[in-house]
């Protein structure tokens, strides 16, 4: 039986975005996020994230390490309760134009094979256009939580397409979806 997902993009989504977030140490998590994603669990979501990350063919950090940093993230997230199902990420470089990078869907369709998940009744949350654009070639609903204003303005008057909504944090994102399931 298909269920219901939300697909998270990670670096200022669910955390900070350091400049190639190299370190676990480094990782802070937004206020709100570890209780957004509890109270879509207990409504009955898939919490998958999917993010790009670039840094390890550019060789600021291996694999062995972005999976240290998934694990402290899961770690703190469990603190709250929050549970996320999977972490999807494309460690390629930009100018491989591989098929797993977002905005393309690869590693959404693996997602959606694995888990069995119903598109219509599912979203994305992300912090960049590219989240949003992804989502649109998926039919997921899409909400966008701009962590750096000015990118994300340039972006969306750039963009054929917009997101279904636009919110200043991560819970409030939470909260349309709840309004909207």
């Amino acid at each position: 039986m298909a269920v219901k997902a939300v697909f998270i993009d990670r670096d200022g989504t669910i955390n900070v975005n350091v400049e190639y977030l190299d370190n676990p140490d480094r990782l802070k998590l937004y206020p709100g996020v570890a209780e957004g994603i509890k109270l879509l669990r207990d409504n009955g979501f898939r919490i998958i994230v999917i993010t790009n990350q670039s840094g390890v063919a550019r060789g600021f950090f291996t694999i062995d390490t972005l999976e240290k940093i998934h694990e402290k993230m899961k770690k703190e997230l469990s603190k709250k309760g929050a549970l996320l199902d999977a972490i999807y990420y494309c460690p390629h470089h930009p100018d491989e134009k591989c098929n797993c990078r977002k905005p393309n869907t690869e590693l959404f369709e693996k997602a959606i094979k694995d888990f069995d998940i119903d598109l219509k009744n599912s979203f994305i949350i992300g912090d960049r256009m590219l989240d949003v654009e992804a989502g649109n070639k998926l039919g997921l609903k899409t909400i966008l939580v701009p962590e750096k204003k000015e990118i994300v303005d340039k972006e969306l008057r750039e963009s054929k397409i917009k997101p279904d909504f636009i919110c200043k944090n991560f819970y409030s994102g939470v909260k349309w979806i709840m309004k909207n399931i």
